[in-house]
Parts: structure tokens; C-alpha cells; sequence
């Protein structure tokens, strides 16, 4: 007898995890983290110092202001949502409902955190600098988990 287990016919073969979808959506997400970070750290002018510094280098990043959010924001989303292709792992099997789930509970937090601390967010950082535009976020995780609930199966 041989000891070699006979294959399913009907078993799906494994996908690859290093799709080229997959790094792209890696590198959206984290160059989207950084660009805030960087931002909101370097570049932002901080309004309760005075006299008031000059903006950080480079120049057009602190000539857009608040868009650097959208910016950043809009690189993260795009990288979760291109993250739930089916042909990357979080598009797939248990991916699709963590990706999901974490979503649908980042955006909840998010805004319940806003309300939370909206008498004063100076001390919370991003909060302080987006107001009420901090439900935008948190309704943008809320999006991004729909668009991995489309992938569930």
C-alpha cells in the first residue's frame, strides 16, 4: 500500500497570498497611513501654538491642508477595497468576514470615539484636525466592509 493520501477531485486548489493585487493593495493602505502620519507629524502647522510656525517642507503638502486627509484616507479605502478581490487573501474563505466585521467595527468606534470626545478633541490627534468630518471616516470604514460583505459567500 502506499502511504501518499490520494488527492480530492473536488478540492479547490490553493491560491497564491503574493498576488500582484495583493501587494498593490498593501502598498495603497500603508502609503495612505504614512502620508497622514507624515502630514499631521512634519507638515501640519499646529493651531493652538503661537506664534504660529511656519508649515513644515514640502511645500504643496502644507498648501493642501486638510485635502491631505482625503488624500491619505482615500489611499487606505482604496487599498481595503482593492484587498477584497477574490483574488487576494482577504477576499476569500475567513478573510472576507475579518475584513468585514473589522471594518463595520473600526467605522462604529470611530464615530462613537468622535461623539465621545467632541466637546474637546484637541487632544486627540486626527480627530482634532477633521471636526465633523471624522463621520466621514468612520461612514468610509462602514463602506469598505460593505464592499467586503459583497465578497461573501
Amino acid at each position: 500500500m502506499s502511504k501518499l493520501k490520494a488527492k480530492d477531485p473536488f478540492a479547490e486548489p490553493r491560491k497564491p497570498v503574493a498576488t500582484v493585487r495583493t501587494v498593490i493593495a498593501l502598498l495603497l493602505a500603508v502609503l495612505g497611513i504614512a502620508w497622514i502620519v507624515y502630514y499631521y507629524a512634519v507638515v501640519r502647522v499646529d493651531p493652538l501654538a503661537f506664534p504660529a510656525p511656519a508649515a513644515g517642507d514640502p511645500t504643496f503638502m502644507a498648501d493642501l491642508m486638510d485635502w491631505n486627509y482625503l488624500i491619505g484616507f482615500g489611499a487606505f479605502f482604496l487599498g481595503l477595497a482593492i484587498s477584497a478581490h477574490p483574488s487576494t487573501p482577504m477576499g476569500r474563505g475567513r478573510g472576507v468576514v475579518v475584513g468585514m466585521l473589522g471594518c463595520f467595527i473600526l467605522g462604529l468606534l470611530w464615530i462613537c470615539t468622535f461623539y465621545v470626545i467632541s466637546d474637546d478633541p484637541s487632544s486627540f490627534w486626527v480627530f482634532n484636525d477633521l471636526g465633523q468630518k471624522n463621520l466621514f471616516v468612520g461612514i468610509g470604514f462602514m463602506a469598505i466592509g460593505f464592499t467586503f460583505a459583497t465578497r461573501w459567500e
